[in-house]
């Protein structure tokens, strides 16, 4: 792969690989680059040119063939064009830009998404991939996205390298087939699912608060303009700001090549926009980190007064257990008057005090106390078996055992009254 192939040459990566890369404080900020096969090296390196004239450094992910149909290989490359991104990230933040040719997006791009939307299943993620999230300010769309369906091989076909190849046309078509109906049938029964999270993941992007820049054509065979106006569509449903751009005549990816002015002055422009979205983030954070500031006084202050209550608190219950002769009232209407003699004062504790009511009791000195005393009392008691089992409200009573009347029968007396 052309450009030294960059980090990511080895190990399944793709051809990922620096087309500029200046000092961070020389550059206005890093566009990433999405391609597939389907471009050719020497037209790909026009778009770098071109973002590099403009103060951007490019970071490029040229994907092979089959990254667009195996998921992992499309992962594999995710994660080093991010840990390309953390690296530069880190010396010191400033806007990146996505930028999706053809079926970069399926190549990779869409995995990039997952993985710092953190939705991919099985996976954990570092931390620093939020740097990247926040850096995010632009997304810019040429000829794409392509809609991911079971004969994107057939259209394709192979490499344009490969179609260039002298012999018939029909021999070359044929030969095309063939290679997509093989990966068809390779791939056809995880085609379903691939194609939801393609589209899902490419919708979630909206959630990074970054604008959109669709560069379409009326005349792309592999793009066709009703599924890039759907997208878009869509995206402004979800709440995200898109420019769509729509250009006549001009086939898939020959925007640029076509009308190069007008394809520039565009992508200028858009460049501008989204670094002024990452200056907003930059004063929003900044904002953010002083008002914590602030309410970190504000709790320190808050803080000192709680443990001043508290020490007055202390020391009002030790002065209580110290003075156990203090005594406390409860308020009343009295308390509306300023001066009071004592004695209205203590006519008033007496008032308010609460009295019990006392039981009901009998003089054993009036008649009727008498009455029952001869009653109740025998005079002659001989031959009684008086036992003391207890006593009744601190007076002894006694059960008698013998002499008593039968059951149901009363003994009657006679008062000498």
């Amino acid at each position: 792969m052309w450009g030294g192939g960059g980090s990511g040459s080895g190990g399944g990566g793709g051809g990922i690989f620096w087309g500029r890369k200046e000092e961070v404080s020389d550059s206005k900020g890093v566009a990433v680059i999405f391609a597939w096969v389907s471009i050719h090296e020497r037209h790909l390196q026009n778009y770098v040119d071109l973002y590099s004239s403009l103060g951007w450094n490019t970071l490029v992910c040229h994907s092979h063939f089959l990254h667009a149909f195996d998921p992992e290989k499309a992962m594999s490359s995710a994660f080093v064009i991010l840990n390309e991104l953390v690296e530069e990230l880190r010396i010191k933040p400033c806007p990146v830009v996505f930028v999706a040719l053809s079926a970069g997006t399926k190549a990779c791009m869409y995995k990039v998404f997952q993985i710092i939307e953190g939705i991919c299943e099985g996976q954990l993620y570092p931390a620093e991939y939020r740097l990247v999230r926040k850096c995010i300010t632009g997304h810019i769309y040429d000829s794409g996205p392509v809609d991911f369906t079971s004969d994107l091989g057939t259209q394709y076909g192979l490499h344009p390298a490969i179609l260039k190849m002298p012999g018939s046309s029909k021999l070359v078509s044929w030969l095309a087939k063939g290679i997509a109906s093989g990966l068809d049938a390779l791939y056809l029964t995880r085609f379903e699912s691939q194609c939801a999270e393609y589209w899902q993941a490419l919708f979630s992007s909206v959630n990074l608060g970054a604008p959109f820049l669709v560069l379409c054509s009326d005349k792309d065979d592999l793009a066709p303009y009703h599924i890039i106006y759907n997208f878009t569509q869509r995206l402004q449903e979800l709440g995200g700001d898109v420019n769509l751009v729509k250009l006549n005549g001009s086939p898939h990816l020959g925007h640029y090549k076509h009308y190069p002015i007008q394809y520039r002055s565009s992508v200028t422009h858009f460049l501008e926009k989204a670094a002024m979205v990452f200056s907003q983030r930059i004063q929003e954070l900044e904002g953010q980190n002083a008002s914590m500031e602030g309410m970190h006084d504000e709790i320190s202050e808050l803080i000192c007064d709680l443990r001043k209550v508290a020490v007055n608190s202390n020391q009002s219950l030790r002065r209580v257990a110290v003075e156990p002769s203090d005594h406390f009232f409860l308020p009343s209407s009295a308390e509306n008057h300023n001066v009071r003699d004592s004695g209205s004062l203590q006519n008033e504790q007496k008032e308010r005090s609460i009295s019990l009511p006392k039981p009901p009791s009998i003089s054993a000195h009036s008649v009727l106390g008498q009455v029952l005393f001869d009653v109740c009392v025998p005079k002659n008691v001989e031959g009684w078996d008086i036992k003391f089992c207890g006593s009744l409200n601190g007076q002894p009573f006694a059960s008698a055992r013998r002499n008593s009347p039968p059951h149901g029968l009363k003994s009657i007396r006679r008062s000498r009254l």
